[in-house]
């Protein structure tokens, strides 16, 4: 038997598991599935007999060796922050290991010792990070070997609701951390190069500076600039590249409604206000408006957003409740942007019957024999139900491939790493195919430059 612990049980582990069980008698494998809360394990484990739930308490380092010591490799999805100690554990105990999450800086530290020992620490290798990287290094890679040179690279992705469970006006549900929905785009302004040229849109800016994308079959969306897209110049070998841009979809209308929040300030997450246990939705709107005494919070709200009654806008507000005076935020000294979770999360969580959508799009830009060409590719991926989600399906699978690939020593070439090499790739995109989760290749004619990022 092969032993395979999964660390965190939260919800983009299911369609991992389910993946893994599937392969278990034909590859021998045995699942240890561990997690604080031996119910939402043990729940994951379900009716498969080469699963078993534990309870697995991460800050226990004797637990935890314990553990890591019996398996032949270790699966990570905890949150990122979490992963260091399992690395160092795994690097100790000489144990490949797998994660979904970006390369923190205090991993990336561990490279040369990992390599040493000869194991693979493989991260970002879920949906973004991870198909993005693959989807895009294999075309990228493909224009090079014809002895083309990259011009152009935009890559974007959007975790969305399916079309059939679309039922509000913003054309949005909550499919993944709302918390990371609220706080998107904070903290510096987003930087890119277009033509050549560096660009930077700050965070009161970012979500009026919107480029538009259509996926056909699915309609139009619209995009917004993610926060630094200049790492990836030396991740994906484009140093010389002229215009290289990433940014996270939405439908059309999203943006330019969120950004009311953004200009309220109904976004910050950096102070905490009064009495916010006892406080209702009206009056968190109103914290944000200046005092009258004549005027309604609903009249204040619309002077100084300048928005007409008969704006979809004003619609879009009312359907959030931010009005009523009955609701509750009903929580203990919260910062804006927590309150404003709290009522986001009543109208935009997903209900029982809905399912998500992922979409992604990516644009290449080339030269080849003094011609320019393009390439758009796009991937769309609706979820079965609640627990087999389109997000855990994209996550998941290419997380449980890549374990399944180094444990049979098909993916060998050691160290701390994202999955951008051939040997890696290529593998895990063909099964990724065989599962429903495929790019579809356009050949457009090349635009240079996008007249919505001057």
């Amino acid at each position: 038997m092969r032993n395979i612990l999964i660390i965190g049980a939260g919800k983009s582990t299911a369609q991992l598991i389910k993946y893994l069980a599937d392969k278990a008698s034909s590859e021998n494998l045995q699942l240890i599935i561990a997690d604080r809360d031996l119910a939402q394990a043990q729940a994951l484990a379900g009716n498969y007999d080469c699963a078993n739930a534990i309870t697995l308490d991460i800050y226990n380092v004797e637990d935890r060796k314990e553990q890591i010591t019996k398996a032949d490799i270790v699966i990570s999805m905890l949150p990122a922050r979490l992963h260091i100690d399992v690395a160092r554990d795994c690097l100790a105990l000489s144990k490949n290991l797998v994660t979904a999450s970006y390369i923190s800086d205090a991993m990336k530290e561990l490279d040369d010792e990992v390599k040493k020992k000869g194991l693979v620490f493989m991260n970002e290798v879920g949906l973004d990070p991870g198909i993005d990287h693959m989807s895009a290094m294999r075309v990228i890679d493909r224009v090079r070997d014809a002895g083309g040179k990259m011009l152009l690279f935009e890559s974007f992705c959007g975790g969305l609701v399916a079309p059939e469970s679309d039922t509000n006006l913003w054309n949005y549900k909550f499919t993944w951390n709302p918390r990371n929905v609220v706080l998107a785009g904070q903290g510096g302004a987003a930087e890119f190069i277009q033509e050549g040229t560096y660009k930077y849109i700050p965070y009161q800016r970012l979500f009026r500076r919107t480029e538009f994308l259509d996926v056909e079959g699915y309609g139009r969306f619209e995009a917004y600039a993610n926060r630094n897209s200049l790492k990836y110049r030396s991740i994906y070998g484009l140093e010389d590249i002229l215009t290289l841009y990433r940014g996270t979809m939405r439908r059309v209308g999203f943006s330019r409604a969120w950004n009311l929040f953004v200009q309220l300030g109904m976004t910050d997450d950096s102070y905490t206000l009064q009495n916010t246990e006892a406080m209702s939705y009206r009056e968190f709107t109103n914290l944000f408006l200046p005092y009258s005494p004549t005027d309604s919070v609903q009249l204040k709200l619309r002077h100084m957003l300048k928005i007409d009654q008969d704006d979809l806008l004003w619609d879009k507000l009312l359907e959030l409740d931010l009005f009523d005076d009955t609701k509750k935020i009903g929580l203990k000294n919260a910062t804006p942007a927590q309150c404003l979770q709290r009522i986001l999360e009543d109208q935009w969580t997903l209900a029982e019957t809905d399912k998500d959508m992922i979409v992604m799009y990516h644009k290449f830009g080339y030269e080849i024999n003094g011609k320019k060409k393009q390439i758009d590719a796009t991937m769309v991926s609706v979820g079965a139900n609640q627990t087999y989600t389109a997000m855990a399906k994209t996550v998941g699978l290419p997380v449980g491939i890549a374990a399944l690939k180094i444990l049979n020593k098909e993916i060998t070439t050691p160290g701390v790493q994202l999955p951008i090499r051939r040997e890696v790739y290529n593998p895990i995109l063909e099964e990724l195919e065989e599962n429903g989760i495929i790019f579809k290749e356009y050949e457009v004619p090349y635009l240079g430059y996008n007249p919505h990022h001057q």
